[in-house]
């Protein structure tokens, strides 16, 4: 009974983190900046708006299979309430930032779909803020909470350009 209430804790504590993370960063700030008002791309249309939708539908995808891992885990993505165990299935077996990626293809795949210069501006920016984070706070805590099993993990599977073969541990 324990283990399931803690593994629901995990699931509603993960939902809740990604209304709050990514749904504020990839969703209602991109709606801010363009009020989601479609470009009109006129003869591009047939090239831009599909290479638009995939951005965004792959980046919606691996988001959702990143966050479930951690509640399956017993965790969630929050950094007030990690997993137990370093997470290394799915899509982490490939890279290691794969929901700052997915938010990234997300906020793009909208810079086109809306035809805004400032969504990517803002793509930019938030980069830079996740790769400030990622490097001043997450690398070391993950390297303190896990020691060397994350730096085997770090040092097989690359932090931003995904590896085309899955590793395995």
């Amino acid at each position: 009974m324990a283990h399931s209430a803690s593994l629901a804790r995990a699931w509603i504590g993960t939902i809740v983190f990604l209304f709050l993370a990514p749904g504020i960063v990839a969703g209602l700030i991109p709606w801010l900046i363009t009020d989601w008002q479609p470009h009109e791309w006129g003869g591009a249309g047939w090239l831009v708006l599909p290479i638009a939708w995939a951005a965004i539908i792959v980046g919606v995808a691996f988001l959702l299979s990143a966050f479930a891992l951690f509640a399956v885990h017993g965790g969630t993505p929050a950094p007030v309430a990690p997993t137990r165990t370093l997470v290394v299935r799915g899509v982490y077996r490939f890279v290691r930032n794969p929901m700052y990626l997915a938010v990234l293809a997300i906020i793009l795949g909208q810079a086109l779909l809306f035809g805004s210069g400032w969504l990517v501006v803002y793509a930019a920016v938030t980069l830079t803020a996740v790769v400030a984070f990622v490097k001043g706070y997450e690398e070391p805590t993950l390297t303190r909470a896990y020691g060397e099993q994350y730096l085997e993990y770090r040092r097989n599977v690359p932090g931003w350009w995904p590896r085309l073969t899955p590793w395995r541990a």
